[in-house]
C-alpha cells in the first residue's frame, strides 16, 4: 500500500502563484511512484481570483483540496491549522509564494523515510534584500539567546513532519501556536536540509509588513522564554539601587558644599525621562506576555471555515 504524502499550503492573494506551485508538486509526484499525495491549499479570503483558480484546479484534480477562512485569521493561525487537517503519513508546509523550492521535497522524503520524524529546510542564504536577511540573522541569534529552548536559525516552517508530530499537533489546546519555537519545544529528533531561498518573482511578500515582522518576533519570543521578564526584574532592582545611591551622593554633596553645589533641573528632568522610558518599555514586554496570554486563554476557534472542497 503506498504512504499519503500531504502537501499543505497557505496562501494569502497568490493569484500568480497558485498554478504555478500545483504544477510543479503534481509533476514531483508523478515521479514518485511509491507515494499517493494529497495537495491541501489553505486560503485566508483572498481578495483577489485565488480561491476562483484552486476551485478550477480542484474540479480537474481531485488531489487539490481547498479550505476557505471566512476571513483572514493571520498566517499563524492558519498555517497551523491546515497542517492539522492533514492526514498523510508525513506532511509537507510549503508557502505559496515559490520561494522554498518544492524540488526539495523527493530529499525530505527520503530523510523521512531514514527514520527522521522532523525534516527542516535551513536557509543559508537568500536572495531577498540583503538587509532584511541580516535584520533576521540578527533576530532568530537573539531570540535563541532569549530561548529556553534550542531554535534553528532560518528555520521559517519549511519542511515535513511525521503523523505522529501531527497528531501532537491536533491534541494541544493552543489557540495561537508559533510552529518554529513549537517544534523545538517537542524535541523530536530532526534532518536539517540546507538551500538558497529564490527571490519572489511574483505578487508581492505578505511578510514585508512592519507589523507582522514585529508580531512574529514578539510571539517568538514571549512563547518561549521567560528571559525579558527577568531582566525587567533585575534592571528594576538595579536602578532602583543606582538611583538611591546617586540621591545619597546629591545629599552628602549639597551639605558639604551648599553654597557652591547648585542641584539644578536638567539631572532631575533627564533621569525622570530616562526611568520613564525604561518603565514604558518594560510594561510594553509585560503586556506582550498578557496579551498572548489573553489570546489562548479565550480558547476561540483557530479559524472559522467558509467552505472546504474535496474533502471526502
Amino acid at each position: 500500500m503506498k504512504k499519503l504524502i500531504s502537501i499543505v499550503t497557505p496562501c494569502y492573494n497568490e493569484e500568480e502563484n497558485v498554478e504555478e506551485i500545483y504544477r510543479q508538486i503534481k509533476d514531483i509526484f508523478n515521479r514518485l511512484e511509491k507515494y499517493d499525495y494529497e495537495h491541501i491549499f489553505i486560503d485566508n479570503s483572498s481578495e483577489d481570483k485565488t480561491v476562483s483558480i484552486l476551485k478550477d484546479l480542484a474540479k480537474k484534480d481531485h488531489n487539490v483540496k481547498i479550505i476557505v477562512n471566512t476571513r483572514n485569521f493571520g498566517d499563524i493561525r492558519s498555517i497551523f491549522y491546515g497542517l492539522c487537517q492533514a492526514r498523510g503519513d508525513g506532511v509537507v508546509f510549503i508557502a505559496a509564494d515559490m520561494q522554498d523550492p518544492p524540488a526539495m521535497i523527493p530529499e525530505f522524503i527520503r530523510k523521512w523515510e531514514e527514520g527522521f520524524p522532523v525534516v527542516k529546510g535551513i536557509k543559508t542564504s537568500s536572495e531577498e534584500n540583503h538587509f532584511i536577511y541580516k535584520l533576521r540573522s540578527c533576530y532568530y541569534r537573539f531570540a535563541n539567546k532569549l530561548s529556553d529552548v534550542e531554535l534553528d536559525t532560518h528555520f521559517n516552517g519549511f519542511g515535513l513532519y511525521d503523523k505522529k508530530v501531527v497528531a501532537i499537533f491536533r491534541e494541544m489546546p493552543d489557540t495561537y501556536p508559533y510552529l518554529r519555537g513549537l517544534i523545538a519545544e517537542l524535541g523530536f529528533e530532526s534532518a536539517k536540509i540546507e538551500y538558497r531561498q529564490a527571490e519572489r518573482k511574483r505578487g508581492r511578500s505578505k511578510y514585508r509588513n512592519v507589523y507582522k515582522l514585529y508580531d512574529y518576533a514578539m510571539i517568538g519570543i514571549t512563547s518561549h522564554s521567560r528571559v525579558p521578564l527577568k531582566i525587567a526584574t533585575i534592571a528594576g532592582f538595579f536602578m532602583a539601587s543606582l538611583s538611591f545611591l546617586i540621591a545619597v551622593g546629591y545629599l552628602i554633596a549639597k551639605l558639604l558644599f551648599w553654597p557652591m553645589f547648585p542641584m539644578g533641573m536638567a539631572p532631575l528632568i533627564i533621569a525622570v525621562f530616562f526611568l520613564f522610558s525604561v518603565q514604558l518599555f518594560f510594561i510594553g514586554i509585560l503586556g506582550e506576555y498578557i496579551g498572548l496570554m489573553h489570546i489562548r486563554s479565550l480558547k476561540r476557534p483557530m479559524v472559522v471555515e467558509k467552505e472546504r472542497i474535496n474533502f471526502d
